[in-house]
């Protein structure tokens, strides 16, 4: 639920490089339904000190959807920032163009946000806004699609972690189809814990999300596999 470049500054801790791979069983993310089939994310990672690095792929296994994302960002205590380009080659078609940088044509999006976790209470708030790209309002313009995320985190032996999220639309995005402003477009309940395998443990999660705009509710599984 947390942005994923986040996740991976908590994982990088002891090694500069790391390899990520999700499987996952239908691709959500804030609410939004990506592709139609299960989803492979690939990831590259990189962190030195407060600083961190990604570049991450996401592929539905029957080619609904497509994507590719590159993003940077700082922790500091409690205080995360970040900026994320989110690539999506399935949206502009097969003559699409990685290098195409036109802000009117482009199938590139520029994401800011940032998150403020206290260390003493396991919450987090995020506040998030697309700043250039492909997210266009209704008359063509630049949307600046924003977003709010409150969540709590209820922790337990072993690791494992329940999870619940409220997300917000802020104004007419992407996530009301440019036509809303204001609206709960984000209830997530997610229980994450790991499947002992021998010696090894597979981290595994289930999530619950519901869609309020839209009036959707989705259930899915994932698995994660770290170097």
């Amino acid at each position: 639920m947390q942005n994923y470049a986040q996740e991976v500054a908590k994982e990088l801790k002891d090694s500069k490089f790391s390899l990520s791979l999700e499987l996952s069983s239908k691709y959500m993310w804030r609410g939004l339904e990506y592709g139609d089939a299960p989803t492979v994310f690939p990831g590259i990672n990189f962190n030195y000190k407060n600083f961190n690095a990604y570049a991450m792929g996401a592929y539905s296994v029957n080619g609904s959807h497509q994507e590719v994302d590159l993003g940077i960002g700082y922790t500091k205590d409690w205080f995360f920032i970040g900026a994320a380009d989110y690539y999506y080659p399935s949206a502009v078609g097969n003559k699409d163009s990685y290098f195409n940088l036109n802000n009117r044509e482009t199938g590139h999006s520029v994401e800011l946000y940032t998150t403020i976790s206290p260390q003493k209470i396991p919450l987090w708030l995020t506040l998030s806004s697309y700043i250039w790209g492909a997210d266009k309002n209704l008359d063509g313009k630049q949307a600046y699609s924003s977003y709010a995320e409150l969540g709590y985190n209820f922790n337990f032996k072993n690791d494992n972690v329940l999870s619940v999220c409220v997300g917000a639309a802020l104004n007419k995005g992407f996530y009301t189809d440019y036509e809303k402003g204001f609206n709960v477009v984000n209830i997530g309940l997610k229980y994450a814990t790991s499947i002992p395998l021998g010696k090894f443990r597979l981290p595994v999660s289930a999530s619950y999300i519901l869609n309020p705009y839209k009036e959707k509710s989705f259930i899915t599984f994932s698995l994660y596999l770290n170097s």
